[in-house]
């Protein structure tokens, strides 16, 4: 079997023809919201860029509405980088509450979140979250409700933290996706096929690894991204920069939010037959891809995450010009 650290022409994705296929053309009859609402659950005392580059990338794809779940400490700061997001400070870190009161607070946030769960497209779950335990319990509970709701998941960061421990919290939820990194990756192989990492047997162990998980979508960044949901594979090597500033997975956390509900979309008009999280994998990787690569061209070594956000609305009207 082909390493998973060399794509190949057998696994490459055909991704700009797959961009082209579930981005929605722009009319005029259309309302707000069917481009997409997004939610992103993360932003703590810590951490409050992280949830923000994944919202407004989300915005600037194209999605209609972009909402942050974080604690009350991040909610002022987030809500100071922009006004186009939508911010609820409901979480809680466990140093602002009492024992005693832990209870009620984690029922106050699952009630505010179920207000607005069945409004969402997509959920991107653990950027800038942290692993305050009182914390990660509460969010658990929101992808708990999330799977009722039969809303999808895309999960990053300290979200890959906590379904590593918990891998019950996804298990066997087609609509789930891992964007891990490398460390986060060998977290994984460990933790559910009991081994280390082998890159000369790649795409077998990324197979089995989704499959272990019960048919989850797994996206492995590096310097090729590769995909698989269990049954199939494949890999996005177009375009890239040799710039690693963190925030990049952010990026892509909220690109595949928005291209997983656009090919959702797709598959339910009978459009595409490719798996809906496998499609939003393709296109979020490779429009990151172009847009760092783009920024790259212009900033150099200087190049940071706000630069390659700024490429993706060029990005995605030079692969699909509006």
């Amino acid at each position: 079997m082909q390493s998973v650290m060399s794509s190949g022409p057998s696994l490459e994705a055909d991704a700009v023809s797959i961009l082209r296929s579930i981005i929605p053309g722009l009319e005029s009859t259309k309302h707000k919201g069917q481009a997409g609402k997004i939610a992103v659950v993360g932003g703590c005392r810590e951490y409050t860029g992280a949830p923000y580059f994944s919202a407004i990338s989300a915005l600037k794809i194209g999605a209609d509405l972009s909402h942050v779940f974080c604690t009350k400490d991040a909610a002022p700061v987030i809500k100071s980088y922009s006004p186009e997001l939508i911010v609820h400070p409901i979480l809680e870190e466990s140093y602002s509450i009492r024992d005693e009161e832990k209870s009620s607070i984690a029922a106050k946030v699952i009630a505010e979140v179920e207000k607005w769960m069945e409004r969402f497209d997509c959920l991107v779950v653990g950027p800038g979250l942290g692993r305050d335990p009182f914390l990660l319990d509460c969010v658990s509970n929101i992808m708990k409700h999330a799977r009722e709701c039969n809303v999808p998941m895309v999960i990053d960061g300290d979200g890959l933290f906590l379904v590593t421990n918990s891998l019950d919290l996804v298990s066997g939820y087609p609509l789930a996706v891992l964007t891990p990194n490398v460390n986060e990756y060998k977290r994984l192989v460990q933790k559910v096929l009991n081994s280390e990492v082998n890159d000369q047997n790649g795409t077998d162990q990324l197979l089995s690894l989704a499959k272990g998980i019960g048919g989850v979508t797994v996206l492995r960044k590096g310097k090729s991204d590769f995909i698989s949901d269990g049954k199939t594979a494949c890999a996005v090597s177009i375009y890239g920069s040799p710039r690693r500033c963190g925030g990049q997975g952010d990026i892509l956390s909220g690109s595949v939010a928005v291209f997983l509900s656009w090919a959702r979309q797709c598959a339910a008009k009978g459009e595409r037959s490719m798996n809906p999280t496998i499609l939003g994998c393709v296109a979020g990787s490779a429009l990151l891809r172009r847009a760092a690569s783009l920024a790259f061209e212009s900033k150099k070594r200087s190049t940071l995450t706000g630069d390659i956000i700024e490429y993706l609305g060029r990005s995605i009207q030079e692969i699909c010009p509006v």
